[in-house]
């Protein structure tokens, strides 16, 4: 009877094993970069001077040994753009849709790989000391339009000895609105560099939450996978890198900016809407920050005017309408901060560096070396006023060539936008990688750089590697850099032959975009 009951018993139904997250060996690879960031960092990072860490046993130990920490940081960089790399050539065929990542794991993916860079100390720029000095200036009721960190705060005083020599003296560059917030942050952490460092991190990342709402909207707006949107803007290594570890004021820049053009674009062709003017306001508030955003009110406007039959008169209702905001959002800043206007004669203070990634600023120097061999003497500070002032002649002719083809209704706004941020970084005076941003992250969203991804991925990817972990020179140290790069590049080819290693034999998309593919082994010869 027994017998009977175990062979009328049913066969266990088999589980279905879940089915398999293709990105999750990549996932792994880019938080091990970051891991290894996150712990460089604590060497070779752009840290506090005096450093905070010295003294301490475990936590002090990358900053007794810089080129081992900078070389572990470089073997992290590297890490993390493969892996970045890696998941953008699983999204080559369809976008983040099966077999792919999809949108929602490539959201943990950026999420997890931002958390180290989060918490460490600063990479790649010491911009935020320079932030903390300038809104101290301004909580102790000075100017920073016209008094430097220096003679403001006094040489000694811990806000100002963090800063770069260069900018000891100068006075901000930035607009009165991230001021005021920074202010804000003065109030709550008062000389405390390592808090201040922290609570200026969480500005930033606010400006990266806005960028992650606002993309995949702007990408659904122009036809575009918005998984894919994401990943080309929000989660490239530049972002991670400059905006979240670097701290730059970039990403509430961006994030404000790409914010209002979304809301604007929502507006009906009512001259008072609500959406239109809160986006107006939103760019402007963008433009208080760094100023060229005031570019995107442009092509908002535009836009705007287009849908209204695109006539002179609406163009005219449009920049009437686009004007009053303006004027109505500065004087408000000016009166809240107290600062008036003063911010307009320092927008030029970035220009004291001569940027070698500048076209006009490197035909400058050309210009000058060649007056120099002629015998004519060193003119270079002449050529380059010329240079860089016709660098910007032709960015204003581009972007007013743009503006016209968006009333046209030929290139849509945030194309637009896009692109004339661009020129106008390129052909600016000063270009850090950083700022290319303006024109990369708008454009993820548009059909325009993912028509051109490889070259978009190739290039982030060169350009997140350019800048040094220190924020720093190399001087009379020049040696340090070369030695960390090369022990990084072993530790790197080491991780990724660990990597293939562990490939060996599997299926998937994953596999399949893992550069060279790794091989699946077939069965063993029958033996002879």
């Amino acid at each position: 009877m027994v017998a009977g009951e175990l062979d009328g018993a049913r066969a266990p139904v088999p589980v279905e094993a879940p089915p398999r997250d293709p990105s999750r060996a990549a996932r792994r690879l880019g938080l091990t970069g970051t891991l290894l960031m996150g712990v460089g960092a604590l060497g070779s990072g752009a840290l506090p001077v005096p450093n905070p860490l010295f003294g301490l046993r475990l936590l002090g130990l990358p900053s007794r040994n810089a080129t081992i920490a900078i070389a572990i940081t470089y073997a992290g960089i590297g890490l993390l753009v493969v892996a970045w790399l890696w998941i953008g050539k699983m999204l080559r065929s369809n976008g983040a849709v099966a077999p792919a990542p999809n949108r929602a794991q490539l959201a943990r993916t950026a999420v997890l790989w931002a958390i180290p860079l989060a918490v460490a100390p600063p990479l790649f720029s010491r911009d935020v000391y320079s932030y903390l000095a300038q809104s101290a200036i301004l909580a102790r009721g000075l100017d920073p339009y016209v008094l430097g960190p220096a003679q403001a705060l006094g040489v000694d005083d811990p806000l100002t000895r963090s800063i770069p020599t260069i900018w000891r003296d100068t006075p901000a560059p930035y607009g009165p609105f991230f001021l005021w917030l920074g202010r804000g942050i003065t109030a709550l952490t008062g000389n405390d560099v390592v808090l201040g460092l922290f609570a200026h991190r969480v500005l930033a990342l606010m400006g990266v939450g806005l960028i992650v709402w606002a993309i995949p909207k702007l990408a659904r707006r122009c036809g575009l996978d918005t998984g894919l949107a994401l990943w080309l803007g929000a989660a490239n290594p530049l972002v991670l890198f400059h905006l979240v570890s670097g701290i730059h004021n970039e990403s509430l820049m961006i994030g404000m900016m790409l914010a209002g053009m979304e809301i604007g674009l929502r507006a009906g062709p009512r001259v008072l809407d609500a959406r239109f003017l809160c986006g107006a306001l939103l760019i402007v508030g963008a433009s208080a920050v760094k100023i060229p955003a005031l570019l995107a009110l442009g092509f908002l406007g535009t836009e705007w005017a287009r849908r209204r039959g695109g006539r002179v008169r609406d163009v005219a209702v449009s920049a009437g309408v686009l004007g009053g905001v303006t004027v109505v959002g500065y004087g408000v800043l000016a009166l809240v901060t107290g600062l008036g206007l003063g911010w307009v004669t320092t927008l030029d203070t970035p220009s004291l560096i001569r940027s070698w990634m500048s076209v006009s600023t490197d035909l400058g120097l050309i210009g000058g070396q060649v007056g120099i061999v002629g015998g004519l003497g060193d003119h270079t500070d002449t050529v380059l006023v010329l240079t860089r002032g016709l660098g910007g002649l032709a960015g204003g002719v581009v972007v007013l060539i743009l503006l016209l083809a968006s009333l046209r209704g030929r290139l849509d706004p945030v194309t637009g936008m896009g692109v004339g941020l661009g020129a106008v970084v390129l052909l600016g005076p000063i270009v850090h990688p950083w700022y290319l941003l303006w024109a990369a992250i708008p454009l993820a969203a548009t059909q325009g750089l993912p028509r051109y991804r490889r070259a978009a991925l190739a290039a982030s990817a060169i350009l997140a590697l350019l800048v040094p972990p220190t924020g720093a020179d190399f001087n009379f140290r020049a040696y340090q850099l070369p030695m960390a790069i090369v022990a990084g590049l072993v530790m790197l080819v080491l991780l990724l032959l660990v990597q293939r290693r562990q490939l060996a034999g599997q299926q998937g998309v994953d596999v399949d975009a893992w550069p060279g593919r790794v091989p699946t082994p077939g069965p063993d010869p029958a033996p002879h």
